[in-house]
């Protein structure tokens, strides 16, 4: 349905479709054979600015299982139908679509196809595995701000594989190694306290 489109002209697709509510099953209707790469970044777009629990740790959860299918090399994502049904008011996916179409249209004028070795189906699990552990540093992030730098990590990775553009991919995880940096310390710093304690 998408072959050739951006970012942006996908998500806008997205905010235009009928009704007063849109079902997961109709956002991954829409996506098709770019549903992996925008579930990771609709998965990271709510961690980019401070953000209470459980918010980073549902995100985390639903990226990991997002992360393990491309890992096993699964085609399309599988999702429970129990999640599947779950419903968004349109103006609301308009509202997320309408605040993020400046930034993805500006990173769009510097993105295009580069080192797309990084779009291999061998590449494509390597990046499920890395996903993986950036999902995991989600779960132990330090609360409120811990998780921006993980959040735009993903992002960056999931808009570097839609725009087939391993230069974004590449700066998305170099964003990501601090982001988990952070969040072994924040861990650390836990278990510390609590071996003090005790």
């Amino acid at each position: 349905m998408f072959p050739n489109a951006r970012t942006s002209q996908i998500l806008l697709a997205l905010a235009s479709q009928p009704g007063e509510r849109l079902t997961v099953r109709d956002i991954m209707a829409v996506l098709q054979d770019r549903a992996f790469a925008l579930l990771i970044v609709l998965l990271g777009l709510p961690n980019c600015l401070p953000m209470p629990p459980p918010i980073p740790l549902v995100c985390g959860l639903l990226l990991a299982l997002v992360a393990i299918q491309i890992l096993f090399g699964r085609e399309v994502p599988w999702l429970p139908g129990q999640l599947l049904n779950r419903s968004l008011a349109r103006t609301d996916v308009e509202r997320a679509v309408e605040r993020a179409m400046p930034t993805f249209r500006r990173l769009e004028r510097f993105s295009r196809p580069r080192m797309t070795f990084l779009d291999t189906p061998i590449a494509m699990r390597l990046m499920g595995a890395i996903i993986l552990v950036l999902a995991l540093g989600l779960l132990f992030a330090p609360p409120f701000v811990g998780q921006i730098p993980l959040g735009l990590a993903v992002c960056l990775v999931g808009i570097g594989l839609v725009e087939r553009d391993g230069v974004v991919v590449l700066g998305g995880l170099v964003i990501g190694s601090v982001g988990l940096i952070l969040s072994l310390g924040f861990v650390y710093a836990v278990l510390t306290g609590i071996d003090t304690i005790i």
